[in-house]
C-alpha cells in the first residue's frame, strides 16, 4: 500500500507500563507526587522571578523560561499516564496521538536549545564578567528564547509532515504510555524505512549533537574556572556537577530511544519517564533551589503572601 490518507484506524490502545495491580498502585503514588511537586516547584520559580525585581537578570529570565517549558513537559503525557494506570482499556485517538507527539517534540526541541543558551550564559558570566550585561541583554535573551521556540517548532513539524498522512489499517496497540514517532511509525501499513531513518537523523542526531555541545561547553567552563579561581577545581566541580546531572538525565534517554529506535526496546518506555517526569522535577531543585539568591527571593515571596493573608481577613471584617 502506498502512502496517503487511507487510514481505517481511528484510535490506538496504549499498553502502559505494567498490568500488576500492586505496581500500578506504587506507580500511581510515585507519579502523582512527582508530578504535583514538579508543577508546584516550576510555578513557584516563575512567580518568584516575575515578582522580585532583584531577579530581573538574564540568568533568571532563562530559568523562568526553563520552568515554563518544564510545566509543559510534565503536562503533555503525565496526567493521562496517571489517569490510565487503573484503566483496562487505555485509548487515545489518532488525532490525539499526533497532537501529543507535536507538543512533545516542540517543547523537547525548545528545551534542548534553551539548555545551550543557558550554558552560553554561564560561559559569558564566568569568562567575560565585565561584558555580561552588555552581551546578555534583555533583547538578546528574548531573541535567544524566540529562536529556541522556533527551532523546537521546526523540529516537530518537520517530522509530523511526513507521518501525519501515514495509512493505518492493521495493529493499533502501542507498547507505551504515550505516543511517540518510533512506535507510531511501526504501525503504519506501508514501508517506513525512510521515515525511520528520518526520525533517527532528526531526533537522535540532534540529541547527540546538543549533548556533545553542552558537554564541551561545561568542560571549557570548568577549565576556565579552575585557572582563574583561587578555590580550585573542587568549587568549579560543585558548581557544574548538578548542571551536568540534569543534562545527562535529559539527553540520556533521548539518545537511547532515538539513535537506535528500530526495533524499539522494551526499556524505552521506562526511560521516557525520566524526560516526562523526573527531569522537570529535578530542574527546579538543581538549577534553582541550590541558588542562594533564589532561596532568599522565595523567602520574601512567602513573607509577602503570609502578610497579605493576615491583612486581607481584617479588611473583610471592616
Amino acid at each position: 500500500m502506498n502512502g496517503g490518507n487511507h487510514s481505517v484506524v481511528s484510535e490506538f490502545f496504549l499498553l502502559g507500563l505494567t498490568s500488576s495491580r500492586e505496581i500500578q498502585i506504587f506507580l500511581f503514588l510515585f507519579f502523582t507526587v512527582f508530578y504535583v511537586a514538579s508543577m508546584l516547584g516550576n510555578i513557584l520559580i516563575m512567580l518568584t522571578i516575575i515578582s522580585d525585581h532583584r531577579l530581573h537578570f538574564p540568568m533568571y529570565f532563562l530559568l523562568a523560561n526553563l520552568s515554563f517549558i518544564d510545566t509543559g513537559v510534565s503536562s503533555i503525557a503525565t496526567p493521562k499516564m496517571i489517569y490510565d494506570l487503573f484503566r483496562k482499556h487505555k485509548v487515545i485517538s489518532l488525532k490525539g496521538c499526533i497532537t501529543q507527539m507535536f507538543f512533545i517534540h516542540t517543547v523537547g526541541g525548545t528545551e534542548m536549545v534553551l539548555l545551550i543558551v543557558m550554558a552560553y550564559d554561564r560561559y559569558i558570566a564566568i569568562c567575560k564578567p565585565l561584558y555580561y550585561l552588555n552581551i546578555m541583554s534583555l533583547r538578546m535573551c528574548t531573541s535567544f528564547t524566540a529562536v529556541a521556540w522556533t527551532i523546537g517548532l521546526i523540529h516537530s513539524v518537520a517530522q509530523l509532515a511526513f507521518v501525519v498522512n501515514l495509512p493505518f489499517c492493521g495493529p493499533n496497540k502501542i507498547d507505551s504510555f504515550y505516543c511517540d514517532f518510533p512506535r507510531f511509525i511501526k504501525l503504519a501499513c506501508t514501508d517506513t524505512y525512510r521515515l525511520e531513518f528520518l526520525v533517527t537523523a532528526n531526533s537522535g542526531f540532534i540529541s547527540m549533537g546538543t549533548f556533545f555541545i553542552l558537554m564541551v561547553s561545561y568542560i571549557f567552563i570548568l577549565v576556565t574556572v579552575c585557572k582563574h579561581s583561587s578555590a580550585g577545581p573542587s568549587k568549579a566541580l560543585s558548581t557544574l556537577t548538578a548542571h551536568v546531572t540534569v543534562v545527562v538525565f535529559f539527553f540520556g534517554p533521548c539518545i537511547i530511544v532515538y539513535v537506535w529506535p528500530f526495533p524499539t526496546l522494551p526499556i524505552d518506555k521506562f526511560l521516557a519517564i525520566f524526560d516526562a517526569l523526573i527531569t522537570p522535577f529535578m530542574n527546579p531543585v538543581i538549577y534553582t533551589f541550590r541558588n542562594k539568591d533564589m532561596k532568599v527571593a522565595m523567602r520574601r515571596l512567602f513573607l509577602k503572601a503570609l502578610n497579605f493573608s493576615e491583612i486581607f481577613p481584617q479588611r473583610i471584617l471592616f
